[in-house]
Order: structure tokens, then C-alpha cells, then sequence
């Protein structure tokens, strides 16, 4: 386990199993009664356990498996309050679509108020895993939750600001009101120091990895590099939603009709 190539094969995978896993969740919620969605959040509640455990657990240890598990760690806890907010159970107290002609410090406001509980939660999860990490010798659980925190922001953003390609066809039905605060446009002025830091981050794990050969940084060098690949679709025309569609029931036809009306939003 301590190949970088495996390394990076693993957080490949985990990636995008974790993905489709959670986006097939809250999409087989769309089909239940009004309360399925909590439900959904309440039975992933042990990925939270796990994650908690498993942080604390390898804190003090820098082997192949103390690393892995602190990578996977972080993963989980994210994983977890990214259920929370696609379930629509910890968003914001904002419920509604984006009034149209809004200025953009207006629209600014609005679109937090989206997303604001969401925020909170992720900046105190960040804020924890950096206390509980501040003497551990183990620190590949905060550089995980730290790029997806980043990358996550560094996305929002964008889409907020405009990019030429937005997908929403995995949005459950909670957030069918978020793409309104979306906007499609060529470029904004985000975008390129967002693809630019991530490029760097990206060579400097590399350059950990060269020098050192730790599996620890194949990890994060793969992790930020999806990251940057994420960014990268928002542009590049590439059905990149191929990668999950197999995995996500099939939509009903009035959830078609929602997605096609919603997509352009501003």
C-alpha cells in the first residue's frame, strides 16, 4: 500500500464511488414520502461515526494504514455533511429561488442564505479535525478535509459568478430551487486563479511525492488534481455526468420537466 500508483488508484475510486453512492441516496429519496430524505440522513449517520473514529484513531500513527485510514476518514465525515445538505436537512434559510434582476451584492446575499447552515457546519468540522490535529503526527485527514473545503468554496463561487457548462441533472428535489442562483456565462474572473492555485497545489503534492515517495501525498496529489478536474468541467464540454448516470434511478418525467426548467437559472 505504500505504491503511489495504488495510492492514487484508490483515491481515484473512492472518489467516484463515493460520489455516485451518494448521489444515489438522495435521488431514491426523491422517490419516498416527505420524510425520506431525513431518513436517509439519519441511516448514514454511521459514516459519521466512522469517520470521527477512524480521525482520531490514526492521529498518532504514520503508517500505510493509519494513513489510508485518515484519508478515508475525512472523506466520511464530509461525505456525511454533504448528505446533510443534498437531503436539504442543513442548508440555509433561504428556501426559495433567486428573485430575477437581483444586483450581485443582493444576489450574493441571497445565494448565502442558500447554503449559510451548510457553510457553518463544514467551517466547524474543518475547525475541529485542525484542533484535534495541531500535535498529531498524522496529518493526512486535515490536508484531505482542507482541499475538499477549498475546492468546494473555489466551485461555489464559480458557478455563482457564471461558467460556461453547468449540470444539474443530480440535483435532488430539496435544492431544485439552487440552480436559480447559478449563471452561466463564457468566464468570471474566479475561475483562473481558482484552476491556478489548484494546479499549484496539485505540483507541490507532487513534488512531496517525488521527493519523499509517501503514499500520503499520492493521495492528496490525486485528491486536489480531481479537484482541479472538476473546475476544468465547468468549461471543457465533456459529459463528465456519464460517470454516475448508471448509477442514479432513472428520473420520473415530472422530475425531467423540473431539471429542464431550472437549468439555466439566471
Amino acid at each position: 500500500m505504500d505504491n503511489p500508483w495504488i495510492a492514487a488508484l484508490v483515491a481515484l475510486f473512492v472518489w467516484w464511488f463515493a460520489t455516485g453512492a451518494i448521489l444515489w441516496a438522495v435521488k431514491r429519496a426523491d422517490r419516498g414520502g416527505p420524510d425520506a430524505h431525513l431518513y436517509t440522513l439519519l441511516l448514514s449517520l454511521p459514516l459519521l461515526f466512522f469517520g470521527v473514529v477512524a480521525l482520531t484513531a490514526t492521529l498518532d500513527g504514520s503508517g500505510p494504514r493509519e494513513v489510508y485510514l485518515g484519508f478515508l476518514s475525512a472523506l466520511a465525515i464530509w461525505g456525511w455533511i454533504e448528505i446533510s445538505f443534498l437531503a436539504g436537512i442543513v442548508t440555509g434559510p433561504n428556501r426559495s429561488e433567486c428573485p430575477p434582476g437581483l444586483p450581485l451584492r443582493a444576489r450574493f446575499a441571497h445565494a448565502w442564505g442558500i447554503v449559510a447552515y451548510h457553510e457553518v457546519l463544514l467551517t466547524a468540522a474543518l475547525a475541529l479535525i485542525v484542533w484535534l490535529s495541531r500535535e498529531a503526527a498524522n496529518t493526512v485527514a486535515l490536508w484531505t478535509f482542507v482541499v475538499l473545503y477549498l475546492a468546494r468554496i473555489s466551485a461555489k463561487l464559480n458557478l455563482f459568478l457564471g461558467v460556461p457548462r453547468i449540470n444539474v441533472e443530480f440535483l435532488p428535489l430539496p435544492l431544485s430551487h439552487v440552480p436559480s442562483h447559478f449563471r452561466i456565462a463564457r468566464l468570471n474572473w474566479l475561475f483562473p486563479v481558482s484552476v491556478t492555485v489548484l494546479s499549484l497545489a496539485t505540483s507541490c503534492w507532487l513534488e512531496r511525492l517525488h521527493s519523499t515517495g509517501e503514499a500520503r501525498f499520492a493521495l492528496l496529489a490525486a485528491l486536489t488534481g480531481l479537484a482541479l478536474l472538476e473546475h476544468w468541467l465547468m468549461v471543457l464540454p465533456l459529459p463528465d455526468q456519464k460517470l454516475w448516470r448508471w448509477m442514479i434511478p432513472a428520473p420520473r418525467p415530472d422530475d425531467e420537466m423540473l431539471t429542464r426548467e431550472k437549468t439555466h437559472g439566471l
